[in-house]
C-alpha cells in the first residue's frame, strides 16, 4: 500500500531540492557586503518620499486592466490562426466578428480618453 506513495514522495523530494537548492546554495557562495544604500529602501531607483500608503490615480489601474483586457483577447487569434482552414466560413465570419467587437471597444475607450495620460 505505501509504495503507492513512493512516486509522492519523489516528487515532493525533487520539489523541495528545486526551490530550495538555489537558495542555499545562494547563501552559501555568496559573499555579504552591505552598504549604507545596498540596504536603504528604495522604489523604482529614487528615494520614496511619501506613505507606502498612498493613493494611486485611477488611470494607472486602468490601463493595465485594458492591456490585460487586449492582451487576452488578441490570444485568441493564435489558435485560431492554427485551425483556421479547418473550421471553414463560419469560423472565419465568427473572428471578424469578435474582432469587430473589439475594435469597437478599442475605438470607445479612445473616445473616452481612458488611453490619455498626462
Amino acid at each position: 500500500m505505501l509504495e503507492n506513495y513512493f512516486p509522492i514522495l519523489v516528487f515532493i523530494i525533487i520539489g523541495l531540492f528545486i526551490g530550495l537548492g538555489p537558495l542555499i546554495l545562494g547563501k552559501i557562495l555568496s559573499t555579504s557586503k552591505p552598504y549604507k544604500e545596498k540596504n536603504s529602501p528604495y522604489e523604482c531607483g529614487f528615494e520614496a518620499f511619501e506613505d507606502t500608503r498612498m493613493k494611486f490615480d485611477v488611470r494607472y489601474y486602468l490601463v493595465a486592466i485594458l492591456f490585460i483586457l487586449f492582451d487576452l483577447e488578441i490570444t485568441f487569434l493564435f489558435p485560431w490562426a492554427v485551425v483556421v482552414n479547418k473550421i471553414g466560413m463560419f469560423g472565419f465570419v465568427s473572428m471578424l466578428i469578435f474582432l469587430f467587437i473589439l475594435v469597437i471597444g478599442f475605438i470607445y475607450e479612445w473616445k473616452k480618453g481612458a488611453l490619455d495620460w498626462e
